[in-house]
């Protein structure tokens, strides 16, 4: 695929397919059409030929090239996936397009520090599982590490440790850019309620924002009712995309969890 794709990404070439899509014709008629002299319009016909796409066959004096239609059904399946890939990812983009226009939005209004401070943010989820199972999935690393991060990125470390006074800690990677944030736990009530705070940090350890997290988990018929509050404090100018993204970013993640337990189906 790659050297079909190499050999149809020149404009010579692909106009060589064009003329040759109609009929046969020989490198002489080839040339004459293309404005190439003969020799260029034989070097790529080979490069043609050697991913597949046309064969040569020699009449006395002339080399008569056609072109085969096995490798181009080829290239339409390929691209025929991508495609369904692009369509199946319509969320995803809408996202970002989301995200872009919060970006804008919120950077009109970021004239000064703590521009956002008190701003609130909820979320709610019924998960297919029992609160202590829910709870597990927020006080275990690893279990933890399985959903608390949007696509695109990895978690590094994260840790919730349900004591009053344990550490947060909630460290991803985008590529090759570590993005860190550092709190503790305030609340912790197994399988009812847990409350801690993060704070982003840059590269200096200068806070960004700060960020209050307070999560109610109740039983419900279905399983598991998830209430996440979010309160956001000590906003620097440089925070716009981190606040701008926060609505998009803690749906992926709550979506994640949603979709983690309901796959397993009610759990007690």
């Amino acid at each position: 695929m790659d050297q079909i794709a190499s050999a149809l990404g020149d404009g010579a070439r692909w106009r060589l397919v064009e003329l040759l899509a109609e009929r046969p014709r020989s490198v002489g008629e080839l040339a004459e059409l293309t404005g190439l002299r003969q020799p260029q319009t034989t070097k790529h016909l080979q490069t043609l030929g050697r991913a597949g796409l046309v064969t040569v066959t020699p009449l006395g004096q002339r080399r008569v090239y056609a072109l085969e239609a096995a490798p181009l059904r080829s290239l339409e399946r390929r691209l025929g996936e991508l495609v369904g890939a692009i369509e199946a990812q319509a969320g995803d983009r809408a996202v970002i397009a989301r995200h872009r226009a919060s970006i804008d939005a919120e950077s009109a209004i970021a004239d000064r520090e703590r521009w956002a401070d008190g701003r609130t943010f909820s979320f709610e989820r019924i998960l297919a599982a029992a609160p202590d199972v829910v709870w597990q999935h927020w006080v275990d690393p690893d279990l933890l590490a399985t959903w608390w991060a949007p696509p695109s990125v990895t978690i590094a470390d994260c840790i919730l440790e349900p004591r009053v006074g344990g550490r947060a800690v909630l460290d991803y990677r985008d590529g090759e850019q570590l993005y860190r944030s550092r709190g503790q736990v305030h609340i912790a009530e197994a399988s009812s309620r847990l409350g801690f705070d993060l704070r982003l940090l840059d590269d200096s350890d200068v806070v960004s924002f700060h960020s209050d997290h307070d999560v109610t988990f109740a039983a419900v018929p279905e399983g598991t009712r998830l209430q996440v509050d979010i309160r956001i404090n000590e906003t620097t100018v440089d925070a716009v995309p981190y606040i701008a993204g926060i609505a998009a970013g803690w749906g992926q993640v709550l979506d994640n969890l949603t979709t983690q337990l309901n796959d397993k189906g009610v759990q007690r």
